[in-house]
């Protein structure tokens, strides 16, 4: 690429977050992202909450637990992570010599952006007794600070792997960490966290959803506020529901989560009725969407394919601290 039109896009990447650059309306993106991605030995990564053009295009589609996994595992010379930053950052803390290109740099989140790296290094240091669990949604600053890191498939098992003589820091999510207190019976150190989309749930829109399907089965993640847990028939992690719809007999699901997730649902169970939980607030669906995942699209992903940006960088004094909080977790997930 002409060293020019690198500096231009790098200009543009830095002020808006993606490469903008036209793309010909003939042009058949699915193809051609299929085609760069075999050209340039990369691999698609994509959370459940990106929109279904994009999972039905990845390489592999899961949750948290699941891509950080299948990032460590990649033999790709480079990996295109269609989710939000963060989620870029796990994969270069895991795989420092790829390039890890993420479609627009500005989708964050809003929990990893709760627990700010100064101020969650003054609240650390007033418990340096204890051990500090760190949900994976946050930060690769927050992550270095961290001893072990988790996900909500396996955040019980990652607290009941402490001794319970041993006072634990559990961050960023409250939500998440008050159901693991609650299932671990532990008493743990919370930073006060949330994710914008599950905590916005309506419990109102929710009362009556269920009194026009009083039949369906509520299932939620533990990101969601407890008014919404103490009423659902199964909790747990985007991957676990999932897989309960699959598997239980039931024939009506509303899904408490972010809406991305019944895309795959409704692909592995479509004689079944998926209906999503509602938010608070109007938006197109009713229901809950992230934002920032939704800044995921085609469009995007084949310019940051194309133009191989924007790329995540991590700095190797956050990365190495941040690896061993990661490949505890992993290790502990096998």
């Amino acid at each position: 690429m002409p060293t020019a039109l690198l500096e231009t896009l790098e200009q543009e990447v830095a002020q808006i977050g993606y490469v903008s650059r036209s793309i010909p309306k003939e042009l058949d993106l699915k193809a051609e992202i299929r085609r760069m991605k075999q050209e340039k030995n990369a691999v698609i990564l994509a959370h459940y909450y990106v929109d279904g053009d994009i999972q039905d295009l990845a390489d592999y589609v899961g949750d948290s637990l699941g891509l950080a996994q299948a990032a460590e595992k990649t033999p790709a010379d480079m990996i295109v992570f269609c989710g939000v930053h963060f989620m870029g950052e796990t994969a270069k803390i895991l795989n420092p010599g790829k390039k890890v290109i993420i479609p627009d740099f500005n989708a964050g989140c809003s929990l990893a952006d709760s627990a700010p790296k100064e101020e969650f290094a003054a609240f650390k240091a007033q418990y340096p007794d204890a051990v500090v669990i760190s949900y994976i949604n946050c930060s690769a600053d927050v992550k270095a600070m961290t001893d072990i890191i988790c996900t909500s498939s396996n955040a019980v098992k990652i607290v009941e792997s402490i001794p319970k003589d041993r006072r634990i820091i559990f961050a960023p999510d409250a939500n998440l960490g008050r159901y693991v207190a609650k299932k671990t019976g532990r008493d743990l150190i919370l930073w006060e966290g949330a994710c914008i989309v599950h905590i916005d749930i309506s419990r109102e829109k929710l009362a009556r959803l269920r009194a026009e399907y009083p039949n369906a089965l509520l299932i939620a993640h533990p990101e969601c506020k407890e008014e919404i847990l103490s009423q659902a028939d199964f909790v747990g992690s985007t991957t676990g529901l999932l897989k309960y719809v699959e598997e239980s007999d039931g024939q009506e699901f509303i899904v408490a989560t972010e809406a991305g997730i019944l895309h795959k649902m409704k692909l592995a169970v479509p004689h079944k009725k998926i209906i999503p939980a509602p938010a608070n607030e109007k938006n197109a669906c009713a229901c809950s969407e992230c934002p920032y995942m939704k800044m995921n699209t085609l469009e995007k992903l084949y310019n940051a394919l194309f133009y191989e940006m924007p790329e995540i960088q991590v700095p190797e004094e956050t990365r190495v601290p941040a690896l061993k909080a990661l490949r505890a977790m992993l290790d502990l997930s096998k």
